[in-house]
């Protein structure tokens, strides 16, 4: 892994906070030859117009939503707790309400105010990183599907899908 500080004053990109970009094989490239490079270099040299490029690649790159909202509400905190102890838990807001003494509607409501997504959102992004750190561990696909509590291995690929824009096999072979 490398970590690329930008000044915000130089640089205006997509992002308004610290966050995770798909990295294209180019921008990888550009990356690895870049943290090579002297901390003080000459201007309008190739140095400079290297990182250029390398900063136009990122402006150019989609943010990978890979941020999990922590609730602050201490019934909301029970249920992060538990479902990152266990993400393939797949109780509903209802059956979660029982547990945490508040009504579906409520718990809704405050994940909605608190995290800025619907339950079944965060849900989904609680799996997907933990699929993340599991498959980085070379843990089978269909294994990891099925610990996380989805039907079949193509529901989870296509969930998979459908939030990095790649397979799980596309992703980790990039």
């Amino acid at each position: 892994m490398r970590t690329l500080y930008i000044d915000p004053t130089f640089f205006s990109g997509p992002m308004e906070s610290c966050c995770v970009i798909n990295v294209s094989p180019l921008l990888k490239e550009l990356i690895l030859h870049a943290v090579n490079l002297p901390r003080l270099y000459p201007l309008k040299g190739p140095e400079e117009r290297l990182l250029m490029v390398l900063l136009d690649q990122i402006k150019d790159m989609s943010i990978t939503p890979l941020e999990l909202p922590i609730p602050e509400d201490a019934r909301l905190k029970k249920i992060y707790k538990r479902l990152a102890y266990s993400p393939g838990d797949s109780r509903t807001l209802e059956d979660w309400g029982k547990v945490v003494g508040a009504t579906g509607r409520t718990l809704a409501r405050h994940f909605r105010l608190e995290t800025g997504m619907s339950f079944v959102q965060w849900r989904q992004q609680i799996r997907i990183l933990e699929a993340l750190r599991r498959l980085g561990m070379k843990e089978p696909v269909t294994a990891v599907a099925i610990e996380l509590g989805y039907d079949s291995l193509s529901a989870f690929i296509s969930m998979f899908k459908k939030v990095l824009g790649k397979t799980p096999g596309q992703y980790f072979a990039e």
